[in-house]
């Protein structure tokens, strides 16, 4: 049966009707990006209309975690209270891997006020739409989403390598853009559309990436939000999907040591509300100062805020010099090495490329982060650096080169923190520096090669 989208509670228990649903997964996204909630039965799911959960499972570590003190409990009390969840009927979707059938609804959460807690990332992002709605604007995305397919791999202290494809071989090689190589996991791919279908995930094309066993999807664009959700649900398919054809999907910056890394380039524009007008081009076709403007915000803002894109300790070892990803924040025309990229397009079809952010951010932060370094761009009319013709990636470091480092940048950036949320800040820098402090427990293989004897 096709995707339809209820919009209200009374369409979407037609749309659970029509389909025979006997269960509902109940979904909220947390801030790593995980699938939190409860799995209902539909005569439950109808009678609650909701469910609760602690104001913490959207505030956890990748590890589960949360601090044991601090600023944290500023915001979320230590007493532990719920927090009450209401699905939004417009994301549900069938789960088509399910053997019995299975709907999975994303939540939204609220407080005892009935106020949206300003901390779960899908507040967040709604906040910045938020802001372009009373200006009369209406922000475009779309996503281009890497990812690697691996062997499984059952053991962390095993380096990941390629799968093995119809072959029987494992890629060794650069394969880019390459027809066969993406063919070499047909029956996956097959399955990952056929599942995008059942759902009603506007995907579009698929290509080979550069690394072994890299590929990348691309996403019509849309309004931010339902994209969001979009990569949300995508990320979860393509899991399952790899995991059912003996293979991991990971959407890790960095992977494989020698490979690429994986990005989310974000591709983003915004159209007046009232004619759909691009607003980044002059009606004679040229670049309007709303273009250069929000050029002149990521410029700005995307150093401060990259702990919110690039949110692991892993994803800086993407963002290093000569290993397709971008190191600063320069801007061009059609230029790949710029970390914002103008490319080729009618003036009707204007937009930007943000190619700093890392496969592994959370999709709702993502897109928060962006269009909130845009909209201070343009409410503030901040001039953007001359247009980079070379190549950038002879240009200075200027994105921060680790988290730690990045969570400083952050915590300064106060025109960020009204526009994304002083709560949310707080939450988020947080939980990450408990990550930070988790992962500097760990002592690597490199440490151990290189210092053990010499030092």
């Amino acid at each position: 049966m096709q995707h339809t989208t209820p919009h209200s509670f009374t369409e979407l228990e037609h749309w659970l009707n029509e389909r025979r649903v006997t269960e509902v997964e109940c979904l909220v996204p947390d801030l790593t990006g995980v699938a939190r909630g409860k799995i209902l039965p539909r005569e439950k799911f109808t009678e609650d209309r909701g469910m609760r959960l602690p104001h913490a499972i959207v505030a956890m570590s990748v590890t589960g975690e949360q601090p044991p003190s601090g600023p944290y409990y500023d915001v979320i009390e230590p007493t532990d209270r719920d927090m009450q969840l209401r699905p939004d009927p417009t994301t549900v979707r069938i789960v088509p891997w399910a053997t019995d059938p299975t709907a999975q609804v994303i939540h939204d959460c609220f407080d005892a006020q009935g106020k949206l807690v300003p901390y779960a990332p899908r507040s967040v992002l709604r906040r910045v739409c938020d802001l372009y709605a009373a200006e009369g604007w209406d922000p475009v995305i779309a996503p281009e989403l890497e990812f690697y397919l691996t062997a499984r791999n059952t053991d962390s202290n095993v380096p990941l390598r390629p799968p093995i494809g119809r072959s029987g071989r494992a890629e060794t090689s650069r394969q880019a853009y390459s027809i066969d190589a993406v063919n070499e996991f047909d029956p996956l791919f097959e399955e990952i559309y056929e599942y995008c279908h059942v759902m009603g995930l506007n995907v579009d094309t698929l290509i080979h990436e550069i690394g072994a066993g890299q590929m990348e999807i691309n996403f019509f664009h849309d309004h931010p939000l339902g994209l969001a959700d979009e990569v949300f649900f995508f990320k979860r398919t393509v899991r399952e999907v790899a995991l059912r054809h003996d293979m991991y999907a990971t959407f890790m910056a960095k992977p494989i040591a020698g490979e690429p890394g994986s990005a989310m380039h974000m591709h983003q524009s915004v159209v007046r509300k009232d004619d759909g007008r691009n607003i980044f081009s002059n009606p004679d076709g040229s670049p309007s100062d709303a273009f250069f403007h929000y050029i002149g915000g990521l410029q700005k803002h995307v150093p401060t805020a990259m702990a919110l894109v690039a949110p692991y300790v892993n994803s800086y070892r993407r963002l290093s010099r000569y290993t397709a990803a971008p190191i600063n924040i320069e801007w061009g025309y059609d230029n790949r090495t710029v970390g914002i990229r103008s490319p080729i397009s009618s003036p009707e079809a204007r937009r930007l490329e943000n190619r700093v952010i890392g496969a592994d951010a959370n999709p709702y932060l993502a897109m928060a982060m962006t269009l909130a370094c845009g909209y201070l761009g343009m409410k503030n009319k901040i001039k953007p650096k001359p247009e980079m013709k070379g190549d950038a990636y002879l240009s200075p470091y200027a994105l921060p080169r680790s988290l730690g480092e990045a969570l400083d940048w952050l915590r300064r950036d106060t025109d960020l923190h009204e526009v994304l949320g002083k709560e949310f800040i707080t939450v988020y820098t947080e939980i990450k520096e408990l990550e930070f402090a988790e992962f500097m427990k760990v002592i690597s293989p490199w440490e151990r090669e290189h210092l053990l004897l010499h030092v």
